[in-house]
């Protein structure tokens, strides 16, 4: 069941749709308009799938045009709605417009909800809101969660009706995450749209567009996904505006929830630091990382090895996590090389969700202490290492029993580590070595 949000700016509707979730995925804040791509998720105990619009707005043309475009659309699709008007504010020309436009593109159950009503002395007349169409308004406060037994009863109703599960409710649980993280202007959003195989991203020739993390399960090349477009990240000293500042954090906290992070970069521009850090943060959380060569069409074809090496190394340098970073070249604007993309990034979630037989480790590490023997200690005293396992994935970690001396140093741990990311196909792996001193039986 799919149910919808909707309603003119600054009525709550993102407030309302976090309370539902129980997440804080829509953007919050007083200002008018934040909310501008449709954002989907769960309800909170529930296996109905509720979106967030952006507010209903009369424009011709810009974003506010756009955001109201795949409001409407959402609408349409629906098999509810819950339209929000601000009690303390009443009813308004444009909640009147707006609600006769509802009427006109679902013949889905409406539900009227009267959002701020926690204080009755800044209530405007309730009686007004008839006028919309939708009966008896439902009245809450979003911020406070109070009101909400009528929401869940009008929605409990619904399912009960609408008893063929849709798409896109259940099993998200089971779905590949994969957030789409890049400075602005690069090509999320068209990214997003290609895989998606509609428009459900607003894409514009400026950076800042898309404010919101936005996750939208679908399916592609044969895998069940969500996949998250995110806000673009800019270095903090270009940051001015607390709204954007919102969408930052927003978007790094999408690597935590992410099981593949694609760091989409400019293939027309060179790689700047902050793209470094990005990436250093998604190997850190352990997570599958792939570089999103975008615009790769644009390049002048002589330069494209050139231009590929150089990334290559710049990675390979910064990092100590990973063997081979994965970097792929790709046009979302004409679809070249992200099926291609896809194919790998499942072939490594498939490789990062499996365990090593530990009898397969340990013939591994043998032969690689074999070809060449841990050096001496500080104190000059032999290093033994007796017993490998893997203790975890995300990152991929791997305890390593040790006799004798345990400060091995980076240099030999980065030879393990390369080592047996080369047997097991793990070069594109976040690899975490722990040292463990073995226990003295005679102790």
């Amino acid at each position: 069941m799919k149910i919808v949000i909707a309603g003119r700016p600054n009525t709550g509707k993102s407030t309302l749709f976090n309370a539902l979730t129980g997440t804080r995925d829509a953007l919050v804040h007083d200002r008018p308009g934040v909310t501008r791509d449709t954002i989907g998720g769960v309800v909170a105990n529930r296996d109905w799938e509720i979106m967030d619009t952006a507010g209903l707005e009369n424009a011709r043309t810009g974003i506010a045009h756009d955001s109201t475009d795949m409001a409407v659309a959402a609408i349409a699709e629906s098999d509810a709605v819950l339209f929000v008007v601000d009690g303390r504010v009443g009813l308004t020309d444009e909640d009147l417009n707006w609600a006769r436009m509802v009427r006109r593109k679902t013949k889905s159950p409406v539900l009227l909800v009267v959002n701020k009503s926690e204080s009755a002395s800044r209530m405007a007349d309730l009686n007004d809101f008839y006028k919309l169409g939708f009966g008896e308004p439902v009245l809450i406060s979003a911020e406070h969660k109070r009101g909400f037994d009528a929401l869940y009863e009008f929605m409990d109703k619904i399912a009960g009706e609408n008893s063929e599960k849709k798409p896109g409710n259940a099993g998200n649980n089971s779905r590949i995450k994969i957030a789409v993280l890049g400075q602005p202007n690069v090509g999320k959003s068209t990214f997003v749209n290609r895989v998606l195989g509609q428009k459900r991203q607003i894409v514009e020739d400026a950076p800042g567009i898309t404010r919101d993390t936005v996750k939208i399960p679908t399916k592609f090349y044969g895998r069940d996904i969500v996949i998250m477009d995110t806000a673009g990240l800019r270095r903090k000293a270009g940051v001015t505006d607390d709204v954007e500042t919102l969408s930052a954090l927003k978007s790094l906290d999408a690597i935590e929830k992410a099981d593949v992070v694609i760091l989409m970069v400019d293939a027309t521009r060179d790689i700047e630091n902050q793209a470094l850090g990005i990436a250093g943060r998604v190997y850190d959380a352990g997570k599958i990382l792939c570089v999103a060569l975008n615009k790769w069409d644009l390049v002048e074809p002589e330069l494209r090895d050139e231009k590929l090496l150089k990334l290559k190394h710049q990675f390979t340098n910064s990092f100590h996590q990973i063997i081979k970073p994965m970097i792929l070249a790709v046009s979302a604007e004409t679809g070249t090389g992200v099926q291609n993309m896809f194919r790998r990034i499942y072939e490594q979630y498939d490789l990062a969700n499996a365990t090593v037989p530990t009898s397969l480790l340990n013939r591994i590490v043998e032969k690689l202490v074999e070809t060449r023997q841990p050096p001496m200690s500080r104190l000059k005293r032999p290093m033994k290492i007796k017993f490998a396992r893997q203790i975890g994935r995300h990152p991929m970690r791997i305890a390593i029993n040790v006799g004798g001396a345990s400060d091995i140093p980076e240099s030999y741990t980065r030879y393990l580590r390369r080592g047996i990311a080369t047997e097991l196909k793990w070069e594109h792996l976040p690899i975490v070595i722990e040292y463990k001193k073995a226990e003295n039986p005679f102790d």
